[in-house]
């Protein structure tokens, strides 16, 4: 089953964040996606998207926000004309989950109709 069909588990803390070797495998399947590392391992994925003005952008906030709050798991969100910028860790852990690669692959899927826009 691919990331984008599977749905967030909400994580209540008590198991570690995943490690680089964890994560790879899941990697090809949100490749725009950026691994950030803080203290030396993963610690937060992101990506910036762009749309032809604010209107589009902010719509596509509102997609996301609906979304995220379906799966009971919420990005961090920067909204500027033209662009969106997320974020993604699981906070319980200070890391990432499993459900963080999830929620990016489905805001992948959000955003997949608007990339063939002009």
């Amino acid at each position: 089953m691919s990331l984008a069909e599977k749905t967030c588990v909400p994580c209540r803390g008590g198991v570690p964040p995943m490690t680089r070797e964890q994560l790879q495998p899941l990697l090809p399947q949100i490749p725009d996606w950026t691994v950030v590392e803080q203290g030396g391992r993963p610690h937060h994925l992101r990506r910036e998207f762009s749309f032809p003005d604010f209107k589009h952008a902010l719509a596509f906030v509102d997609s996301v926000g609906e979304e995220s709050e379906s799966q009971g798991h919420h990005p961090d969100i920067e909204l500027g004309w033209g662009r969106v910028a997320i974020s993604i860790h699981t906070h319980k852990i200070d890391g990432l989950a499993e459900a963080d690669c999830i929620l990016a692959a489905r805001i992948d899927r959000i955003h997949a109709p608007t990339e063939a826009r002009p």
